[in-house]
C-alpha cells in the first residue's frame, strides 16, 4: 500500500512539475519584448473570416480569415535573435458557418468578393468534348467536367487525356441509383487519380442531394445553365463568382472562345469549380 502511495505521489509531483514549468515558460514568453511586439501588430494582420450564406436549401461560400500564429512567429524571431516583422507567421481562421460542414445544401456560387468564374461542362453519354478541350487548352484554362458514368465506360482514353482538368461524376445514364453511382465514382477516381468532391444538378433534386451528402460530396447547382446563346447570356448576367454550366453541343462550341475572351476582358479569372468554391 505504501508503495502505491509513493508511486502515486511521484506521478502527481511530476505532473505538477511539468505543468508549473510550462506555466513559467509561457509567462516568460509573454513578458518577452519580442512577443509583445508581435502582439502589437495583431490588428495589422487580422482579417476576419466571412461565414457562408445559407438561403433555404442553397449555400454561398464563405471566406477564411487570417490571424498571427503567435508561437510560430515568436519561435522564428527568437532564433533570429530579435523582432523582425518579415518573420511573422499567419494562420487561417475558418468560418463558423462553412460549406465544408454543409453537405445537405446546394452550392450556387463562390464568395462574392472574388472576381472568379467557373465554367462547368456537362458530358452526357453522347457528348464529344474534343473541341471544347482544344479551345480550353489553347487558352490555357483549366475547367470542370461532370461526366456521365456511361460515357466514362466507353471513353477511357479521352478521360485520361482530360486529367489536367477537374473531373467529377454527373450520374449513371441520368440515373442516381446508389450502386451504379458509387461504382462509377470509384472508377472515375482511379482514372483521374484524384478524389471527386462534387455532384451536379440543374434543379433541386432531393434524391441526388441525399445520395451525395451520404457520400460526403457537395452538390452544385449552377448560377447560370446554358445550352445556346452563351455569349449574349454571359454578357447580360456576368457577375462575381458565378458557376456557369454549359451543355456540350455545336452552339456552345461555336461561341465558347468569344465568351472566354469577353469574361477575361472584364477582369475575371476563369478557374475550376474547386478553386471558385474554396473558402
Amino acid at each position: 500500500m505504501k508503495s502505491i502511495i509513493y508511486k502515486l505521489s511521484i506521478i502527481i509531483l511530476l505532473v505538477f512539475s511539468f505543468y508549473y514549468t510550462n506555466m513559467m515558460i509561457n509567462f516568460l514568453k509573454e513578458k518577452d519584448p519580442i512577443m509583445k511586439q508581435i502582439k502589437n501588430t495583431t490588428k495589422k494582420y487580422n482579417i476576419k473570416y466571412k461565414n457562408a450564406i445559407i438561403i433555404d436549401d442553397n449555400i454561398i461560400s464563405g471566406k477564411n480569415g487570417k490571424t498571427i500564429d503567435y508561437n510560430k512567429s515568436y519561435n522564428k524571431m527568437k532564433k533570429y535573435g530579435t523582432y523582425n516583422e518579415t518573420l511573422t507567421v499567419l494562420k487561417e481562421v475558418t468560418p463558423k458557418v462553412s460549406i465544408n460542414n454543409n453537405y445537405d445544401k446546394y452550392i450556387i456560387k463562390g464568395n462574392s468578393e472574388n472576381k472568379n468564374i467557373a465554367l462547368v461542362f456537362i458530358v452526357n453519354k453522347d457528348a464529344n468534348p474534343s473541341n471544347i478541350l482544344s479551345i480550353l487548352n489553347k487558352k490555357s484554362i483549366k475547367s470542370t467536367f461532370f461526366i456521365d458514368g456511361t460515357y466514362l465506360e466507353d471513353n477511357i482514353d479521352m478521360i485520361r487525356s482530360m486529367k489536367h482538368h477537374e473531373l467529377e461524376l454527373l450520374s449513371y445514364n441520368n440515373e442516381y441509383t446508389s450502386s451504379y453511382f458509387k461504382t462509377s465514382l470509384y472508377y472515375l477516381e482511379n482514372l483521374s487519380g484524384k478524389k471527386c468532391k462534387y455532384c451536379f444538378t440543374k434543379y433541386n433534386n432531393e434524391k441526388l442531394l441525399n445520395l451525395c451528402s451520404k457520400n460526403k460530396l457537395h452538390t452544385v447547382k449552377p448560377t447560370l445553365h446554358l445550352k445556346n446563346n452563351i455569349y449574349s447570356s454571359i454578357k447580360k448576367n456576368l457577375n462575381n463568382s458565378m458557376i456557369i454550366s454549359l451543355e456540350i453541343n455545336n452552339y456552345v462550341e461555336s461561341e465558347l472562345s468569344l465568351s472566354i475572351d469577353y469574361i477575361k476582358s472584364k477582369g475575371y479569372s476563369l478557374v475550376t469549380l474547386d478553386t471558385l468554391i474554396s473558402e
